[in-house]
Order: C-alpha cells, then sequence, then structure tokens
C-alpha cells in the first residue's frame, strides 16, 4: 500500500508539473501574440491598453487586431485539444480525431454552405457548423454500424464521408460568388485573420459550458479505455457518458471551425503529446486542451514572423502534423492494426 501512495503521488507530481508548465507556457506566447506585430509595443503600454487607456496606435493594435486574435487561438486550440483527445481515447485509437474522421469537414461543410450560399451571420454560421458537426457524426454511426461495433470500419466510413463533404465544399466554392471566394479560401485553410470581438462569444461560451462537463467525465473517460464490460462492472453509464462525451466534443469542435476555420492536425496532435507529457495513470484532457492552444498560437507567430510571407495559421500546423500522420500510419501497419 506505501508503494502505491507513493506512486499515486508521483504521478499526480507529474500531472500538476507538466500543467502548470504548459499554463506558463501559453501565458508567455499570450502575450507574444500582444506584443509583436508591425510595430512591437512595451509590455507597460499592452497593459495600459488593456486595464482600459487610450494610447495612440496601441489601442487598435491591441483592441481591434491582436486581442481578438489571441483569444480566438487560445479558446479554439484548447477546444480541438481537448475534443481530439475525447474521440481518441475513447475509441482508443490515435487515428480516430475529427480531422480525420471527417467530423471538422461537416461543420466546414455546413459552414461554407452558409457563407458562401445564404450569405447568413456569424452566429447562424455557428448553429450550422455545430448542426453540421453532429449530423456527421451520425451517419459514421450509422454507416461503420454493422452487425457488431469496428473502431477500424467506423474511421475507413469516417474517411469515406470526409472525401464526400470535400467534394461538396469544391463544388460550393464552384458555385458561389466570385466576391466570396477568397474569404471561403481563407477560413477553409484555418486562420485567426480578421478575428473580430464580436464574433468570439459563441466560441468562448461553448467552451465555458462543454468544457467542464468533458472534465468532469474524465474519470468515466479513464473506464471507458478498459472496455465495454469492465466500465459496466464498474457501474459507469456507459451509454450516456459516451453520448455526453460525444455531444459536447462535437460542440466545442464545431463552434472552434466555425469561428477559426478547421485548423489542420491541433486536434490529432494534442492528446499524443499530452498523454506523453503527462505518463499513465491520470486524466491528460486538462494538458490536452493547453498543448492545443499552445500549438494554435505558437505556430500563428512563426506563421507571422518566421518568413517573409504571411501564413495562416492551419498552413503551419499541416506541417508539423503531417509528418506525424504518415508515422502513425507506418507504425500501426507494421504492428498489423490497420
Amino acid at each position: 500500500m506505501k508503494y502505491i501512495m507513493k506512486g499515486r503521488k508521483r504521478r499526480h507530481l507529474r500531472w500538476l508539473y507538466v500543467t502548470v508548465s504548459l499554463t506558463i507556457l501559453l501565458f508567455i506566447v499570450s502575450w507574444a501574440m500582444l506584443l509583436l506585430g508591425s510595430t512591437i509595443y512595451p509590455v507597460k503600454d499592452v497593459i495600459s491598453v488593456l486595464l482600459g487607456e487610450e494610447i495612440k496606435g496601441a489601442s487598435f493594435a491591441v483592441h481591434s487586431i491582436r486581442l481578438p486574435r489571441m483569444i480566438a487561438g487560445l479558446f479554439a486550440g484548447f477546444a480541438f485539444g481537448i475534443g481530439g483527445h475525447i474521440f481518441q481515447t475513447m475509441l482508443r485509437n490515435p487515428l480516430a480525431n475529427p480531422n480525420v474522421i471527417g467530423i471538422t469537414t461537416g461543420s466546414s461543410a455546413a459552414a461554407v454552405f452558409c457563407i458562401v450560399i445564404l450569405h447568413t451571420s456569424n452566429a447562424v454560421v455557428s448553429i450550422s457548423s455545430i448542426v453540421g458537426g453532429l449530423v456527421t457524426v451520425l451517419f459514421i454511426y450509422v454507416f461503420s454500424k454493422g452487425k457488431s461495433f469496428s473502431i477500424g470500419r467506423l474511421i475507413l466510413v469516417g474517411i469515406g464521408i470526409q472525401a464526400m463533404l470535400n467534394s461538396f465544399i469544391s463544388y460550393l466554392l464552384l458555385v458561389g460568388a466570385q466576391q466570396d471566394i477568397p474569404a471561403a479560401l481563407r477560413w477553409l485553410s484555418g486562420s485567426l485573420n480578421g478575428s473580430q470581438m464580436h464574433d468570439l462569444p459563441p466560441l468562448i461560451l461553448g467552451v465555458m459550458i462543454f468544457a467542464p462537463i468533458i472534465i468532469l467525465l474524465g474519470k468515466q473517460l479513464s473506464i471507458l479505455e478498459l472496455g465495454e464490460q469492465a466500465a459496466t462492472s464498474l457501474g459507469v453509464r456507459t451509454d450516456r457518458t459516451r453520448l455526453l462525451l460525444i455531444v459536447s466534443s462535437v460542440c466545442v469542435i464545431s463552434l472552434a471551425t466555425a469561428t477559426t476555420g478547421p485548423i489542420a492536425f491541433v486536434a490529432f496532435l494534442s492528446g499524443p503529446i499530452a498523454k506523453r507529457l503527462v505518463g499513465a495513470g491520470y486524466s491528460a484532457i486538462i494538458p490536452a486542451g493547453l498543448v492545443g492552444a499552445n500549438l494554435v498560437l505558437a505556430a500563428d507567430l512563426v506563421g507571422q514572423f518566421a518568413f517573409e510571407v504571411r501564413y495562416p495559421v492551419g498552413i503551419i500546423t499541416g506541417i508539423i502534423g503531417a509528418p506525424y500522420l504518415i508515422y502513425l500510419l507506418i507504425r500501426m501497419n507494421r504492428k498489423g492494426e490497420l
């Protein structure tokens, strides 16, 4: 018993150390987003602007451009991080994340339809994005059900639906009005450009409502990893828990997609990185969200300042994530998991 308690304490300290470190790193990159730009403002000026003081040049740059961009990246990254981790953990497969199985593509298709064809408000785009994500999940479940549930079948069906939805998005871009195409393409690449404070309340509210639900269900999620029979024998109401986790995850992912576009591979990378940092024995939900937020903000800084041309954040995360996807596919194929 002494060694068990000692091990538990060591794992808790590791989780605490990782979470605090990721939070400190997030604080640093968030401040970098506020300080850096075509003009670099001192910390005291940025603090004064945030406290309501008017400073020529700085007030507009911070309030209208940098602060909305930082908040959008922070909340969207956190949403992608926890949402991707939930799907990967619940389905016990690193490929079973919203990017690969088409959930973000479903949200994107609904949002692009509203932007290009219907010309609706941002609130309607957000709602349609959530509905699109939920409908995509439903279709994936129905078509992959078969005689018995198979994770491999679910992933293959998801990839097929994603391809179909990508074709639908291409069609929308072909028939849409010419003046709407650049905005839609910029949004589809995953970008924080043009983020405005009045567009962020749905995302912020969604994360504040659904993230606590996901975190509170973290213990049940860990038990679900043991399998259906083991979870049921330990008193977990598996169907209700799985439904709450799926709906909550799809809602935060869809809201993030509606706000920033489908930022590539953040949902895919955050969970594995967080689990590697935290180790076994503790929930990685919060660390996964923090990793996602750090990835988005850091990638946006790289896209803005590391090259002569400024690139959207989705291009940078895609460059980071694509090699890992290839490596994962090769490793799983060698193990016979594909």
